[in-house]
């Protein structure tokens, strides 16, 4: 754990070239992308198509952006989008959604196309961060003009099908390092004051609040309650500052925020939280709590 300070910058004062650059200088690679990605990717070639959509570009490193569909993709079929990785640091995301297709995909197969694209941030992915190398927040970034290439990517690859969408679900984590790392130092590149906050033990969804779902998200809280325990209520009866709505379930306004979440015209759309420092959650419920958060909204996407 780091402490709740950023020692970049000049308390009060947004950050410039100089405190981007000094911030970026401490990015160490921690883990490999290709090794742990794309070769499962490379894996599910023949089951489903793969297609690189994008390449991140940081100094000399290059970092191809993969995505997955399924094999015959019918004109016929409603359409679904799973994303994972928008945040690299949020190891369970990828890897849920790389079990998804291992495991499950296939059951769904004649019912709904699928598109998967497991690591939208490579770069950050490696160093386990939360922004991309120039310090911006991907999950900010679904906007025109984005900020972020990764964002700008996706919405590429997403755009001849936006409308075409019934389902997207974006996987995410949150982690007791949002806290003691990536808050304060969002405060510190902004210029303001860190204002401490709570990290919800358990899992969580946002839904969108311009289309809540609500039925939608239940259907995902329950069925990741059989594999984890779900976020209670904080004493003023939020979740990371937002009102909960329903029973692990909280909502944010997804496109006026940038977010993932409301990159599609889907009428079903939720962004997961699972929370890996939890002493009772295990890496391998994590993941098996992506997987079902995934099948459960196929389910219920479908059926309905």
């Amino acid at each position: 754990m780091q402490t709740r300070t950023c020692p970049i910058g000049t308390p009060g004062q947004p950050w410039g070239a100089a405190e981007r650059a000094a911030w970026l200088a401490q990015q160490l690679r921690r883990r490999s992308y290709a090794d742990a990605v794309l070769q499962a990717v490379e894996a599910l070639r023949g089951r489903f198509q793969v297609e690189t959509y994008g390449e991140i570009a940081c100094g000399e490193e290059r970092f191809e952006l993969r995505a997955l569909r399924s094999p015959e993709w019918r004109e016929d079929l409603p359409s679904a989008l799973v994303t994972g990785g928008v945040h690299g640091y949020e190891t369970s995301g990828v890897q849920g959604a790389l079990r998804f297709l291992v495991c499950e995909a296939e059951r769904y197969a004649g019912r709904v196309n699928l598109l998967v694209a497991p690591c939208v941030s490579p770069w950050a992915y490696e160093r386990i961060h939360r922004w991309n190398a120039e310090a911006v927040d991907p999950n900010r970034s679904f906007r025109e003009p984005s900020p972020a290439p990764e964002s700008a990517a996706l919405m590429r690859l997403v755009a001849p099908l936006r409308s075409r969408f019934l389902l997207h679900i974006d996987l995410h984590e949150t982690t007791d390092s949002d806290e003691s790392e990536f808050r304060p130092a969002l405060a510190a590149r902004d210029g303001k004051a860190f204002e401490p906050g709570s990290i919800p033990d358990g899992f969580y969804v946002v839904g969108d609040s311009g289309n809540p779902q609500l039925a939608f998200q239940r259907a995902i809280v329950d069925a990741v309650a059989r594999v984890t325990h779900i976020a209670p209520a904080d004493a003023k009866g939020e979740i990371i500052g937002s009102p909960v709505v329903a029973p692990g379930v909280i909502l944010y306004p997804f496109r006026a925020l940038g977010l993932c979440a409301g990159v599609t015209d889907a009428r079903y759309t939720s962004t997961t939280e699972v929370y890996p420092d939890s002493p009772r959650a295990t890496p391998e419920q994590c993941d098996a709590a992506q997987v079902a958060a995934v099948c459960a909204a196929l389910d219920f996407a479908l059926a309905n």
